[in-house]
């Protein structure tokens, strides 16, 4: 009987959808809503983790356990193949990185991307970066590569580098992480179509675009990324941000009108959260149960 690979679920829908939108889900119920619309594949931030399950900032306060709790509750829910921010490993040694992979392989994860920045990390899109030498980079690949339990878990570099160093030393640090055995490229932070291009050309293997809101990287389409050979584009945050900004709304009616009543239209109904959830299908089980009891 073989086993199922969340690793080669991921594979398979790159090379389907191209290039594939992967949209980030904060938690099991937008993983669930992210494949109620249509998506293939879904991404867990760790910016997302720090800021919406820890209230911090993405400053590398998060550890490996707080990742894997979030990673839990979505694979525990949702088959859609889930990649992983892992920051920089969660800790300074090889068998940090090792510890990683191996977690995340066995809590469902099928995909996870590990950058290059130094251990007291930033967002990929505020000043003040600092990263680590190209050969620590590459034995961080090492390492994760090494460790795997399923050799169809994905494992993708991402770099800083371009804010630091340039495009030139970026791509040569994404090619050795290649040549390390790395099966993706997240270049972060690119400003250009053209640098994209740039990168799929040098690293022949499927490059991500972070298309963050309110960050360095233009807004652009997916039809402007195909053109750039971009093979995965990425949405971090979009619903998160949206879901941040009617909480303050709703909370804001609240205390300034003494009701609700003026934002119920923002709010899912009820009805739409059972049927999203797929509530009534546990309650008649329940009901079967209790009917079994009485008799």
């Amino acid at each position: 009987m073989s086993q199922y690979s969340a690793g080669a679920a991921f594979r398979k829908a790159v090379q389907e959808e191209s290039p594939l939108q992967v949209v980030g889900a904060i938690n099991a119920n937008h993983a669930l809503l992210a494949k109620r619309a249509g998506f293939k594949a879904i991404y867990l931030s760790g910016g997302g983790v720090a800021a919406g399950s820890l209230g911090l900032p993405d400053l590398g306060i998060s550890n490996l356990d707080d990742v894997l709790t979030d990673v839990r509750r979505i694979t525990d829910v949702c088959d859609l193949p889930l990649l992983v921010d892992v920051d920089t490993g969660f800790g300074a040694s090889a068998f940090n990185v090792a510890r990683t992979v191996k977690s995340m392989i066995k809590f469902g994860a099928a995909a996870m991307h590990i950058e290059d920045q130094v251990g007291a990390k930033r967002c990929g899109h505020r000043p003040g970066k600092e990263i680590v030498s190209k050969q620590e980079m590459v034995d961080r690949i090492s390492a994760a590569v090494d460790a795997r339990t399923d050799d169809q878990f994905v494992i993708m570099a991402r770099t800083d580098a371009l804010a630091v160093e340039g495009l030139d030393a970026a791509i040569e640090r994404a090619v050795a992480c290649v040549e390390a055995g790395a099966d993706m490229i997240f270049p972060e932070a690119m400003i250009s179509l053209d640098m994209y291009k740039q990168f799929a050309a040098a690293v022949k293997v499927p490059v991500l675009a972070n298309i963050t809101e309110f960050g360095s990287t233009p807004l652009f389409t997916v039809d402007e990324l195909r053109s750039a050979d971009v093979g995965l584009v990425l949405y971090p945050l979009s619903a998160f941000r949206a879901m941040n900004k009617a909480a303050e709304n709703v909370y804001g009616a609240i205390r300034r009108d003494g009701t609700q009543q003026n934002v119920l239209d923002t709010m899912q109904t009820r009805a739409e959260l059972y049927e999203r959830i797929n509530y009534h299908s546990f309650e008649q089980k329940l009901d079967a149960l209790f009917a079994a009891q009485k008799k």
